[in-house]
């Protein structure tokens, strides 16, 4: 199914916008090897895990692949919110690519391949405890290894503080003590994380956001030894754009020679946003984004001429978001709410069957596992889900959600003689460490006797909101869910106050269930259309 362009940043006239991605990537590092990008993101409990972007010319970008199948260990056969693969890191050496990720209670994990767009190893943890996180590999010239790493205050009891260790050139472990390198808690850096190590000019440097995620800013370390002592300058602030936070990301070059940083920005419900800045240097300093009159820093841009890659054809693209089911594989555009166990869906010639997996009576939408979810790919759009029930049987409940810490489900429940139609709002709470699905509110909307639904899933902005007295000025989006038996008139079923997941952006998508005894049948999901 050819995709509607839903959110595009190139603007066809040598230009493009900020952000490239309105889609949730969070905590994004890329690298350059030849004339390809490639770019990752954290994934959290969702699955397959850890996005594979790629990209020729850092505007234009298309999911190719994910680098693993399930979150390691089995805590996350069910999801964990908030818990899994956090900030990680993507390098090349030597002809392999090295990818670092943090599970926060597990420990630090490293996969790798000489195919990107192939299979990649299992994953080998190299550091078994919980606490550090956003780890970074660096292979200097003399051919030594070493990794930065932050630490998270909610399993460690301490945060803002950056560490060094050497490690084994092929990454099979750690070397030496473990050495404190930065510590914001004793500047005005706190909260500073996501550490990315580079060299230049004698110089190493550190990379690391500092503020908090909605409201921090850049901030850059620097030393002639990778030990320290390093100083620091901040060189990218929002200043007077309207990009909040702006920070946490990839330096990335051009053949050409030209600098680049890619970056999010949290939007709230929308999640982690990816824009690309320009960036230049200044007595081996340096500044992301437009230069700020008087200051030796930058400032987000809204429009730039796009980055100069040499001689190379790339066409205008984004990640996929509508399916008709046709392939041979799942869509790279779909991740589940947790790690995949037994017969959970199957691609036949009517479309995608989602079988009805048992799960416990009182276990909340929220919390299971075979949700098949989409990122929001734009500030508003539609999603058309076209459903057919009939192959469900009696006690299956199927539909569509929109999931987040405060989510909405369009529930069909099979009876003996056509359905039940029901809209089920929850939230979730969480603490320090993880989230937790509460009580559900259940409004019934009568009968159903068609087999063949098709449900509107519709995001619209509805102003701004603050939401604390620091984080203010934030889209407020709202979400409604409608069904339709002939395509053309739609029935109102319910709305939902958008509110993200904990670190992820709010996802949508279909679902099938059984909460009761018995052989469950099947939903078979006939296609998924997004508009703008």
């Amino acid at each position: 199914m050819p995709n509607q362009t839903i959110w595009n940043a190139d603007k066809g006239d040598g230009t493009y916008r900020n952000p490239i991605l309105y889609a949730d990537y969070s905590d994004p590092d890329a690298i350059r090897v030849g004339e390809d990008y490639f770019m990752i993101s954290s994934s959290f409990t969702n699955t397959p895990g850890l996005p594979l972007l790629h990209s020729k010319d850092l505007v234009n970008w298309k999911v190719v692949n994910y680098l693993i199948q399930d979150v390691p260990t089995d805590r996350y056969r069910k999801p964990v919110h908030g818990c899994g693969v956090w900030a990680p890191a993507i390098r090349y050496h030597e002809g392999t690519y090295y990818v670092f990720f943090p599970m926060p209670d597990e420990g630090i994990y490293v996969v790798q391949t000489t195919d990107p767009f192939g299979k990649w190893s299992e994953p080998f943890n190299i550091r078994p405890a919980a606490g550090w996180i956003d780890p970074c590999p660096f292979w200097d010239e003399d051919g030594r290894a070493y990794m930065v790493a932050g630490v998270a205050k909610s399993r460690i009891g301490y945060k803002s503080v950056l560490h060094m260790v050497e490690m084994k050139p092929d990454c099979s472990g750690l070397m030496g003590p473990e050495v404190k390198v930065f510590d914001g808690n004793e500047n005005d850096q706190t909260t500073i994380e996501g550490p990315k190590l580079y060299k230049r000019n004698g110089w190493y440097y550190i990379f690391a956001p500092a503020g908090g995620v909605k409201t921090g800013w850049q901030t850059v370390l620097r030393s002639r030894d990778i030990f320290g002592p390093y100083e620091y300058k901040v060189v990218m602030r929002q200043e007077r754009s309207q990009v909040n936070g702006p920070h946490q990301g990839a330096w990335v070059d051009t053949v050409t020679g030209e600098d680049w940083f890619l970056h999010f920005q949290d939007v709230y419900a929308a999640g982690r946003i990816v824009h690309l800045q320009p960036m230049c240097w200044k007595e081996d300093w340096p500044i992301i984004g437009a230069p700020v009159a008087g200051k030796d820093y930058g400032q987000p841009v809204d429009v730039y001429q796009k980055p100069d890659v040499g001689d190379v054809d790339w066409p205008v693209c984004e990640p996929a978001t509508s399916d008709d089911f046709k392939g041979e594989k799942l869509g790279l555009q779909w991740q589940w709410n947790a790690n995949v166990t037994g017969n959970w869906y199957e691609l036949t010639e009517k479309g995608l069957q989602l079988n009805a997996v048992s799960v416990k009576e009182d276990c909340p939408y929220g919390d299971v596992p075979n949700l098949l979810l989409q990122k929001w790919p734009a500030p508003e759009f539609t999603c058309v889900t076209s459903l057919d029930l009939s192959e469900l049987k009696a006690g299956d409940q199927a539909g569509v959600v929109s999931m987040g810490m405060e989510y909405g489900a369009l529930v069909f429940i099979k009876k003996e003689a056509g359905c039940d139609i029901s809209f089920v709002t929850g939230k979730q709470k969480y603490g320090s460490i993880l989230c937790e699905s509460t009580q559900e509110t259940r409004t019934e909307l009568g009968k159903l006797d068609s087999a063949v639904i098709s449900v509107q899933y519709q995001v619209k902005r509805a102003g701004r909101q603050d939401l604390n007295e620091k984080e203010k000025n934030f889209p407020l989006e709202e979400v409604s869910l409608s069904y339709s038996a002939d395509g053309v008139i739609y029935h109102p079923a319910g709305k939902v106050h958008a509110v993200p997941g904990r670190w992820v952006g709010v996802k949508n998508g279909p679902f099938c269930v059984r909460k009761e005894d018995g052989e469950g049948g099947c939903l078979v999901v006939k296609s998924v259309e997004y508009s703008r």
